[in-house]
Parts: C-alpha cells; structure tokens; sequence
C-alpha cells in the first residue's frame, strides 16, 4: 500500500474507534466505502472488493469492540449476565452469515443490501426514535431466536449489532445508558464468529490478493486497529459529555451520503 493509503486508513481508524465508544457501534459500516476506495487503488479483483471491505470492516470491530469494553466496563455501564445470555446465539448466527451465506452472495447485490442497511441507520440515527418501552426481557430461548438472527444479519452487513440489539435492549426496559454500553460487549462475539465465517467460507478463493486471511485484508485490519483502539476509549469518556442526541444526527447524513456510494457501487457491479 501506498502512504495515502495507510493514511486514509488510519484516519478512518481513529474516526470508528470514537464512534465506537460514543454510540455503541462497532464502526465497521463507515469504513467499508472507504476501503473499497483503497481496495480498487490497490487494483484487487472487482468480484470480492466489496466482500473483503465488509469482512475487513467487521475484523477491526474485534480490537474496537475490547477497547471500548474496557472504557465502559471501569464505569460499571455493561450488563455482563445479558452479555453472556446473548452471546451463544450471536456466534451462530455469525457463524452462519458470515460463511455460507456471505460468500453466496454476488458483489452487485452484497453492495445494495449493505446500501439499504446504510439508509436504514442513517434514518434511526437522523430521527433518534427512542423504543417505547414493552415488556421485560424474553426466557432464554426467545434470547436464543434474537441473538442468533441478531448475529447472521450484523454478520451479512459487517456491523457490530448495535442496530439491532439496542432497541431490543431498549424495548425491555433495559436502560438506555446500559444498552448503549452493553452492545460494546456484543459486539465482541460478533466479530470474532463472523471474521472466521468469513475466512472459512472464502478459503482458497483464487481471486483474493496476497496479505489476505479469506475475506480479511491484513494489513489494513492494522493500520485501522492501530489507531482505533486508543480513540475507543476517548469516545466512550466523551459520551458522558456530549450531546449525543445531535451527533447521531451528524453521522446519520454521513452514513445517508456513504449509502450513495454503495448505491453507485451497486449499479456498477449489475451493469448499469
């Protein structure tokens, strides 16, 4: 890679490591367009830049995913017991979406989904709709059913699962400040079952470039952990004083812009 690559990698590092920590992402989703920028500067073939972006995206949410646990857990902020109840079902379903059905799916509509599941986060992000609260939380197999569901589809758009565990979080009465810190902790089982999904499924994949363990690009996993793993921390120390409320709606017209990109991209790979 050139230095403008590691550069814009690094720099999108530190940027995801801050949203980590402050919203309770995982930050892979705003780096997948950018590394499919630096993917096509480093010529890679056209028939899996976009898996290796999302897989790449979701392997860095495994040094992300620790240091925000860290900062919120010294805070006391993490529901471990809803962490551990959680977790069985999220490493299935990553395991699940993160093999067989990630490396079913074609680049053209890999990009659309992962476009869609952009403007989908970018409108909870611009309307801040809080859940009214419903009922408690479901028995163990209704956790089960969640979680698993929870970790295939975080898995087919390299997300942590914020996007889905916090207004479930939210909708059994756990209190926000706790969902917000608690998806830190499930973001972690996450990444790891569906970064070996994506490595078994696309084991022995010809098209992939040197540097690479199936889907996930090396080197660019450590230039952004470098860095992401000292703003996580921070992001979750400014969560304290920032008004959150408005920088949700800051980043949800960044992700609605990133979801045009991934629109072109899209239309790009079916040929339009």
């Amino acid at each position: 890679m050139l230095l403008s690559d590691i550069l814009m990698l690094m720099l999108c590092g530190g940027i995801s490591g801050f949203l980590a920590g402050l919203l309770g992402i995982g930050g892979g989703m705003i780096l997948v367009p950018f590394m499919i920028l630096v993917f096509n500067h480093l010529e890679f073939s056209q028939q899996v830049i976009v898996h290796m972006a999302i897989a790449t995206g979701m392997a860095t949410i495994l040094f992300t995913s620790m240091s925000a646990i860290w900062a919120h857990h010294k805070h006391g902020s993490i529901d471990w017991k809803l962490v551990a109840a959680l977790s069985p079902g999220l490493v299935i379903g990553g395991l699940i979406g993160g093999s067989e059905i990630f490396e079913a799916l074609n680049t053209s509509w890999l990009s659309l989904f992962f476009a869609i599941f952009l403007v989908y986060t970018s409108i909870q992000m611009l309307i801040n709709k809080k859940p009214q609260a419903g009922r408690e939380l479901p028995a163990p197999l209704g956790l089960f059913g969640f979680a698993t569901f929870a970790g295939a589809l975080s898995s087919l758009v390299g997300a942590g699962g914020a996007f889905v565990t916090v207004p479930f979080m939210l909708w059994c009465n756990v209190k926000p400040h706790t969902a917000m810190a608690t998806s830190s902790g499930l973001g972690f089982p996450i990444a790891v079952a569906a970064t070996l999904g994506y490595i078994y499924g696309s084991w022995g994949n010809p098209n992939l470039p040197a540097g690479s363990l199936g889907f996930v690009y090396l080197p660019a996993v450590a230039c952004i952990a470098i860095v992401s793993i000292f703003t996580a921390p921070w992001g979750a120390k400014m969560a304290r004083k920032l008004n959150v409320a408005q920088l949700k709606r800051v980043f949800g017209i960044l992700l609605f812009f990133l979801a045009v990109f991934m629109f072109n991209e899209s239309r790009k790979a079916f040929g339009f």
